[in-house]
C-alpha cells in the first residue's frame, strides 16, 4: 500500500512507516529513551530526504514528551526552575542549529552533516553504552558492594550568577544549565532528536541533579525545544511531513505499549546492552553508506537544495 508523502516527495509503503513507528515505540517501551536518534536514520534508509526525516521526527518527540512530562508532573518529579533555564539555553541552540542547517542546506551540504553527527554521536554514545553495560554485567555476578557516590563539588561551584533550585535541592550557577541546554538545542535543530540521550547524563552528572527529578526536566524542556525546531523548519525550510508524522505517531503509540511490556521481562543490563548493539549497528550502516559509492551518482534534489 504505497503512499505519496508530498513533503518529502517519495512514495513509500504506509504498512512500513507504521512498522517503523511501533519499532521505535517498542524500544521507547522497552529501553525508556525517544527513540528520535533511531528513528531519524531509519527514515534515511527507507528514501526519506535527511532534511524531511530531521524536521519531521521532532513532532514525534514533542508527542511522547508531552505524555510523558504529564505523569512527572503529577508526582512532582519535575524541577520548573532548572527547567526554565535549560529552556533559554535551547531555544538558543535551536535557533543557531537552524542557521547552519538552513546556510548548509543552500550550499546542498545539509545531507551529509546530518549523516556524520550520527554516525559520530551515535558511534560515541553506542561505545560508552557497550562498555559500561559489559561492566555492570561483570559487577552483577560479584559481591554487590554499596553504589558509588557522586561528587557534587567541583568547578561547577565556583562559577559566578548562582541560584537555588528547591525542587533539585541544588544551589549552583545558571551558566552550565544554559550551555547544556544550547548543546540539546542544537542537536535537536540538526538532528531531529530531543537530546535526552545527551542532557540526562549531564544533568546527573555534570549538575548534580538527583535522577528522580532529572528524566521529568528533561522532557518538560525537550518538549518545547523541539516544537520550537519544528517550527522553524516548517516556516524556513517548509521539510515538515505531517503525512509522514502520522503514520509514524499511530505506529509508536502501539509500539511503545508493547515494548513496555516486553521491557519486564528483561534485566536492566541486558536491556542496555541491547540497546547499544542496536545503536553501534545503526550507525555502522550510516558510515557504510557514506563511504560506499551510491548506485546513482546524481539525483534529482528537492527545490532550493541544489
Amino acid at each position: 500500500m504505497l503512499i505519496y508523502l508530498p513533503i518529502a516527495e517519495v512514495s513509500v509503503n504506509a504498512f512500513l512507516l507504521l512498522g517503523l513507528g511501533g519499532l521505535v515505540g517498542i524500544l521507547s517501551g522497552m529501553f525508556g529513551v525517544g527513540g528520535g536518534f533511531l528513528m531519524t536514520p531509519l527514515l534515511f534508509f527507507i528514501g526519506i530526504p535527511p532534511a524531511v526525516a530531521v524536521a519531521t521526527e521532532a513532532n514525534q518527540i514533542v508527542a511522547s514528551s508531552f505524555s510523558g512530562v504529564l505523569a512527572h508532573f503529577k508526582r512532582k518529579t519535575v524541577d520548573l526552575k532548572m527547567g526554565g533555564v535549560l529552556l533559554v539555553g535551547g531555544l538558543v541552540g535551536a535557533a543557531l542549529g537552524v542557521q547552519l542547517f538552513n546556510a548548509l542546506r543552500a550550499i546542498g551540504q545539509v545531507d551529509l552533516l546530518v549523516k556524520l553527527s550520527y554516525v559520530v554521536f551515535l558511534g560515541i554514545i553506542g561505545a560508552l553504552m557497550f562498555v559500561e553495560s559489559l561492566n555492570a554485567i561483570a559487577k552483577s555476578r560479584k559481591a554487590s558492594g554499596p553504589p558509588p557516590r557522586r561528587h557534587h563539588r567541583g568547578w561547577i561551584h565556583a562559577l559566578p550568577f548562582k541560584t537555588r533550585f528547591r525542587t533539585s535541592g541544588l544551589y549552583l550557577s545558571v551558566i552550565p544549565p544554559l550551555l547544556v541546554g544550547v548543546a540539546v538545542g542544537v542537536l535537536a535543530a540538526i538532528m531531529g532528536v530531543g537530546g535526552g540521550f545527551i542532557m540526562v547524563p549531564a544533568m546527573i552528572y555534570i549538575l548534580g541533579m538527583p535522577t528522580k527529578v532529572v528524566v521529568g526536566t528533561s522532557l518538560f524542556q525537550i518538549i518545547f525545544v523541539t516544537a520550537f525546531s519544528t517550527l522553524l523548519h516548517a516556516t524556513t525550510n517548509f521539510t515538515v511531513d505531517m503525512v509522514l508524522a502520522v503514520l509514524l505517531l499511530v505506529g509508536g503509540v502501539v509500539g511503545a505499549q508493547v515494548g513496555a511490556r516486553i521491557g519486564v521481562y528483561l534485566k536492566a543490563e541486558q536491556l542496555r546492552i541491547l540497546l547499544a548493539i542496536m545503536v553501534l549497528a545503526v550507525c555502522g550502516k550510516l558510515a557504510f553508506d557514506l563511504l560506499v559509492q551510491p548506485a546513482e551518482l546524481f539525483s534529482i534534489g528537492m527545490a532550493g537544495s541544489h
